[in-house]
């Protein structure tokens, strides 16, 4: 063979499969006009929003060729229709193979109908719908809205992206309102000037015209195959409000010379990209420091409203614009802000924090350029704490944005482990538990490595002992080797966590909000109480029997939510968020009209030691999803349908919900 044949042989052998280098392509659709509904529905910017999407993505390396537009009144695009969307996202899907990323973007209304054919029912029972270009309103019975995109269309299609490893990023600029105003009755409102109109995307089902001059569009969507147990290692989606709440648009950037209508959040994700974020996390941070000043305008223009917090999800701390599914940390980012001499952060001892704790600060300068320095807590609460200002970063006043990650985990929470040999190696842990050796006096567990034999969890602390209910002091915990002992002393240092929040969380309250257990069998309840008011003893499971979740929001705001549990193993079962790649934010109900969603425990069985811890406070208005440390990777299984939830609530005394049921079910005789 020629030295030419050889090295086009090798060069064969190196190439990328299917011949060709992961690509970035990209989807956006811009509905501004509802041909089948009157005019005073229609919106202006959508048609610049996918245009100013187009530019910005072109700015981060799509080629021209890989980004289809869908847009009424853009020229050479392709109108928006329900079936023309769903074509192209076949298109799509059949271009995307292995390593591609994705972007699926959407700017239109909104809306929400009860649905019963979705496999997932949200707290309301309602499906949020996009409505494409030739949307219908539906009949008094509900069901599938002529011409609307569904959450669980939206699901299927992001799952079968998902299952061929295709990154995807999602950007939803649009409103699913059930309730457009804060008060029952919409007062008057005035849009402003025509120079400087505002619009609010999101309309009521009801407000939709079942007839129209276009033709009717199908109801039958051609849809991909339900991908099932697709990990969502490789989402990130952004959304422009929860489903109660309305988005704007308008002319954007407010005063500038060359505004132009435009909704805000994709103004926003425009605007951060520019200061070349590292994460999605730094980029969602970035679309929340410009929304202040456009939100504060709009409230004193439309006191009724409830305007919107956008909400993320996916996995945030991942690079951004690459198909990875390795985040660049597993520590928190969290926004802070400076008065004065002070920062003061949205995060506290229920997020990690200890008074004293040593954290990085970042501040970002207009430019984008960012200063960084130490800095060590002085105040920690359940959901805020305070700093000063390092001196190295004293003097940058005009930053405009701060943000404090953790230097290391929390000593408080850390599961101190006694050993005389090396422990079990690929020991991982999300923020804040961790794993730390210690002294036989400071010890929570001793480690004894058994050779061939396995190896022992000795349980040395008697609160730790009672919780785990693995194993007692004296006879330990027996593993048989050292993937099992990781997975037991994972187990254990996230147990000490869970009970460290039960604690934190013990006398708080959050008024409307509760979490009922009820013990079922195949027709009825037979017993049921308040996690917080249950003994593990008056809910033991008998044979036949089982446990399920009933919780009721109805404290009229938005929640941050995790019901997690610890099985007989000691491993964590997540309940809500059900899976790593979902927002843990519950819907906004009222005490007439409470939002409620029941979950089962199937883990939960007759004579079997288990755990169950329920947190919840109320959402904060225009921060990060929030999972206290108790999300759990081992939750990837099952494909969550696609959900659209946010955060906007008054500044407030810090509320919260918190109980741990822990009980041994030992089988009735």
């Amino acid at each position: 063979m020629t030295i030419a044949a050889r090295l086009l042989c090798l060069l064969m052998l190196l190439a990328p499969a299917g011949g060709s280098a992961a690509a970035q392509r990209a989807l956006l659709v811009g509905v501004s006009e509802l041909v089948n509904q009157p005019q005073a529905l229609w919106l202006q910017a959508p048609r610049n929003d996918v245009m100013l999407m187009r530019q910005t993505l072109m700015k981060q390396g799509f080629a021209p060729a890989d980004v289809t537009v869908l847009a009424d009144g853009v020229a050479g695009a392709s109108l928006p229709e329900a079936e023309r969307i769903n074509e192209a996202l076949a298109r799509l899907l059949e271009q995307s193979r292995s390593g591609d990323f994705v972007v699926l973007y959407f700017s239109g209304h909104g809306t929400r109908v009860r649905d019963s054919t979705k496999r997932y029912q949200e707290p309301d029972g309602l499906a949020e719908n996009f409505l494409a270009r030739d949307a219908r309103g539906t009949d008094a019975s509900g069901g599938s809205l002529p011409g609307g995109l569904r959450d669980v269309d939206f699901d299927r299609w992001i799952s079968a992206f998902l299952a061929r490893n295709v990154f995807v990023w999602s950007v939803f600029d649009t409103c699913s309102a059930a309730s457009m105003t804060r008060s029952a009755a919409q007062p008057p409102e005035d849009p402003g000037p025509a120079d400087d109109e505002v619009r609010f995307r999101g309309v009521r089902a009801g407000q939709l015209a079942t007839g129209g001059s276009a033709a009717a569009p199908s109801h039958a969507q051609a849809l991909p195959e339900i991908a099932a147990g697709v990990p969502r290692a490789r989402y990130v989606a952004f959304f422009a409000s929860e489903s109660h709440q309305v988005t704007p648009e308008l002319r954007l950037p407010r005063k500038g010379r060359n505004a132009r209508p435009q909704g805000l959040l994709t103004w926003a994700v425009a605007e951060a990209l520019q200061n070349k974020p590292a994460t999605w996390r730094d980029l969602f941070n970035g679309v929340l420091d410009l929304y202040p000043s456009v939100i504060e305008e709009l409230e004193s223009r439309f006191p009724a409203r409830e305007l919107p917090s956008p909400v993320a999800e996916g996995n945030l701390d991942l690079p951004i614009f690459a198909n990875a599914s390795a985040p660049l940390s597993t520590r928190p980012v969290w926004r802070a802000e400076r008065a004065g001499g002070s920062l003061t952060l949205k995060a506290g001892l229920l997020d990690g924090l200890e008074p004293g704790q040593d954290l990085r600060i970042v501040a970002t300068l207009a430019d984008g350029i960012q200063r960084t320095a130490q800095g060590r807590l002085v105040q920690a609460d359940l959901g805020s704490a305070r700093l000063a200002v390092p001196p190295a970063l004293a003097e940058l006043a005009q930053a405009t944005s701060w943000s404090a990650t953790p230097v290391a985990e929390p000593a408080l929470a850390a599961l101190r482990v006694r050993s005389d040999s090396a422990l079990p190696g690929g020991l991982s842990l999300d923020y804040p538990a961790s794993i730390r050796t210690a002294g036989e006096a400071q010890a929570d567990v001793r480690w004894v490595d058994l050779g061939a034999a396995g190896g022992r969890l000795e349980l040395l602390s008697p609160a730790l002992a009672a919780t785990a209910e693995g194993g007692s002091a004296q006879s330990g915990i027996v593993v048989r080797d050292m993937a099992e002992a990781r997975v037991r002393l994972q187990g254990l240092a996230q147990l000490k966590w869970m009970s460290r929040l039960a604690e934190l969380a013990k006398d708080g309250r959050l008024d409307g909000f509760d979490a009922v257990l009820e013990v079922r069998d195949e027709s009825r309840v037979l017993r049921s109480a308040n996690v917080r008011d249950a003994a593990g003893g008056t809910l033991q499971l008998r044979p036949g029997e089982r446990a399920e979740l009933m919780v009721r929001n109805g404290s009229g705001q938005s929640i941050d939510l995790v019901v997690v549990g610890a099985d007989e193993q000691g491993i964590l079962r997540s309940v809500y968020p059900q899976d790593l790649g979902e927002a843990n934010r519950f819907e906004r109900g009222t005490r007439e009209s409470p939002a409620s969603k029941r979950f089962a425990l199937p883990w939960l069985k007759p004579g079997r030691p288990a755990r169950l811890l329920v947190l919840a406070t109320p959402a904060q208005a225009r921060s990060a999803p929030r999972l206290f440390g108790a999300g759990t990777a081992e939750a990837t299984t099952n494909t969550a349908e696609l959900r659209v939830r946010g955060q906007l609530t008054p500044e407030r005394e810090r509320q919260v919900y918190g109980a741990m049921l822990r009980w041994t079910n030992p089988a009735a005789p």
